[in-house]
């Protein structure tokens, strides 16, 4: 692999060597081998890590087949990838419901990363899950397509940096148009496949919630999330008796409906590398 960033305008004066590590979360055994190889180059000169960067520089980094693992991951149908954004370093897609966003199984093929992997397959890019989606739930997915950018984006989300916007159609209408519910999310003891409220022993959980339309006997809200639970919008909606349309699990007339009415319809977030500004809306699966 190798990749050439322009440093932008927002850069801030540091040497070579905090970029790559603190900036760049480049391993440290990558590092090493990027110095030892010299396989940094600034403005096509070779670099010492010492050396200061400065906006409008440009890096190189040459990388060797050996510096990171590439996984192996079946391919699966590349036509069911609806792209929203992408550029050599991370892709955005809108997913459909009821496709998983990885396997589980190594000989699975029906999964999203699996359509990835044959869309990608002609670029020579291998796609990398940088967080997840419901099998139930359609929309804005992000995922990076290097072991480089994955660590990043990684830490963006755990900083609360890559921002995603839900809509959801629930049961009846909200006890007020605007609320934050903070109920501590666990596992059912009973049941692997669900969540539960615990707020003895589950985890910390934050959904902000607003209602945005009324229809009929039912209303659409959207969902905004400062953590990231298994399930958090479908169990904290249905705890305070407002569950999701659709739902399988926490509605108790799920099943009968044709989908769970969740959908991501926005992601959001400063690329890594360029600093752009990236806003990405999923057009929905569901209608108003």
């Amino acid at each position: 692999m190798k990749f050439s960033f322009v440093l932008p305008k927002e850069t801030t004066k540091q040497t070579l060597k905090e970029l790559l590590e603190e900036e760049w979360l480049i391993p440290r055994k990558v590092r090493h081998f990027l110095r030892t190889r010299k396989n940094v180059l600034i403005n096509d000169e070779v670099a010492m890590f010492h050396q200061e960067v400065s906006p409008g520089d440009t890096v190189t980094l040459i990388f060797e087949d050996s510096d990171y693992d590439v996984p192996t991951i079946l391919k699966g149908n590349p036509s069911r990838v609806v792209p929203i954004w992408e550029d050599e370093h991370l892709i955005i897609v809108n997913k459909q419901a009821g496709v998983k966003t990885h396997p589980n199984q190594p000989d699975e093929t029906d999964t999203l990363l699996n359509d990835l992997a044959a869309y990608l397959a002609d670029k020579k890019q291998v796609p990398y899950v940088v967080h997840r989606l419901d099998k139930e739930t359609s929309g804005a997915i992000l995922f990076a397509k290097n072991p480089v950018i994955l660590p990043i984006l990684g830490r963006m989300l755990e900083q609360k940096e890559i921002s995603r916007l839900y809509e959801a159609q629930i049961e009846g209408t909200l006890p007020k148009q605007e609320m934050t519910i903070t109920k501590k999310i666990g596992r059912d003891r009973h049941d692997r496949r669900k969540r539960v409220i615990d707020n003895n022993r589950g985890q910390i959980a934050i959904t902000h919630v607003k209602e945005v339309k009324r229809s009929g006997k039912s209303s659409w809200v959207e969902c905004r999330l400062d953590t990231g639970r298994t399930h958090q919008i479908r169990v904290h909606l249905a705890s305070i008796g407002k569950p999701i349309i659709g739902d399988p699990l926490y509605h108790p007339k799920g099943e009968s409906q044709p989908r769970l009415m969740l959908h991501a319809k926005e992601l959001e977030l400063i690329h890594p590398f360029t600093k752009e500004k990236i806003t990405t809306q999923a057009t929905p699966f569901l209608s108003h």
